[in-house]
């Protein structure tokens, strides 16, 4: 899901096979990519725009209210920027990352691990928390993950984290949802259940956005009860999803309709998950100039899968009433006002 300057022969190729359960109404991948081909190199995700920056501060003051910690360990930090910014505030804090693409942000105080954690893990040095943001919705197999952290840690410790508003998002056909990062449909009741089955109390729940993220705040306690899963879950999965499949189809023949009628230059938006769907989904790019994105590690790159290199939105004051296609989810008003008030107004979008 990330950008590469290797040639597109040197792509590899997987179709995506979903399956839902029948009893739990679970939606899964059930052909799981290895993650070293999966997770060659960090592609950035979280590391720019004014929404992601808003979260992760958003986060970090959940942090400090529902934990207070004086020493964190991160699992899948990325670029620190939650530590960043937590760290302004409270320098004294100790925080650790364990990652395994490491790509600290400049002013990044935290300590980073490189690897995993899963079983092979150690970690010898104090912590009052565990936390972890966007992290959960990546994990292969969620009930193992809960369990390890059930054994890591201690009662009384807190586990913190944040993760993609997931029935939200597809409800609303966000193309970033589910995918071959985003693995299983990890939703509210299916999250609860895992905290209790593993020994974790829920103490704290907050939305950050209508369509964002969910906080988490759950104290390590062995004496909560399992709970069960509430009923329903398949017939609503299993709709939700063939709904999200339905709308993309019609949405790229509508796509390819307007952009094969259209006399000027069009650009396809997001150098990532939400440019690959839709061209996997039909999307004709003989018409696309290129790809944009805000991230200037992307900029001269080719986004992997496709033929498409990347360049920033700013090379649109140029152009004559630029069209621009526009399916980036949660980021979408970000995006196109962004481009409106300060590359060209005149810009036209495909949503």
């Amino acid at each position: 899901m990330g950008c590469v300057s290797t040639p597109p022969e040197h792509d590899l190729r997987a179709d995506m096979s979903w399956a839902i359960s029948r009893s739990s109404g679970l939606v899964q991948l059930t052909k799981l990519i290895p993650l070293d081909v999966l997770y060659p190199e960090s592609h950035g995700s979280g590391g720019v725009g004014a929404l992601w920056e808003k979260h992760h501060k958003a986060f970090a003051q959940f942090v400090r209210d529902v934990a207070a910690p004086s020493a964190v360990l991160e699992v899948g930090g990325a670029h620190g920027i939650l530590a960043r910014n937590y760290q302004k505030d409270h320098a004294a804090v100790s925080w650790t990352i364990v990652e395994p693409n490491p790509s600290p942000v400049e002013g990044c105080g935290a300590r980073f691990i490189k690897g995993f954690f899963d079983d092979r893990f150690v970690f010898d040095e104090p912590f009052d928390a565990v936390v972890h943001s966007h992290v959960f919705e990546h994990v292969y197999e969620p009930a193992r993950f809960m369990e390890h952290l059930a054994g890591f840690m201690t009662p009384g410790k807190h586990l913190v984290f944040t993760l993609p508003n997931m029935e939200v998002m597809l409800e609303r056909k966000y193309t970033n949802c589910i995918n071959f990062e985003h693995t299983v449909f990890l939703t509210e009741p299916y999250i609860e259940f895992l905290l209790a089955k593993h020994g974790f109390r829920l103490m704290r729940k907050q939305y950050f956005m209508d369509d964002h993220s969910i906080f988490y705040d759950a104290v390590r306690d062995p004496a909560v009860l399992a709970g069960s899963l509430p009923g329903g879950l398949y017939e609503k999965n299993r709709k939700l999803y063939l709904d999200y499949v339905d709308y993309h189809v019609k949405l790229v023949e509508e796509l390819n309709r307007k952009i094969g009628a259209a006399a000027r230059k069009v650009y396809l938006f997001g150098a990532h998950v939400f440019a690959q769907y839709l061209i996997e989904f039909g999307l004709d790019t003989r018409r696309i100039t290129c790809l944009l994105d805000n991230d200037p590690k992307k900029h001269g790159r080719r986004l992997y899968g496709t033929g498409l290199k990347v360049s920033s939105p700013k090379i649109l004051r140029e152009v004559d009433q630029p069209i621009v296609v526009l399916k980036a989810g949660v980021y979408n008003d970000e995006i196109r006002s962004d481009i409106l008030r300060n590359i060209n107004p005149a810009a036209t979008f495909l949503e």
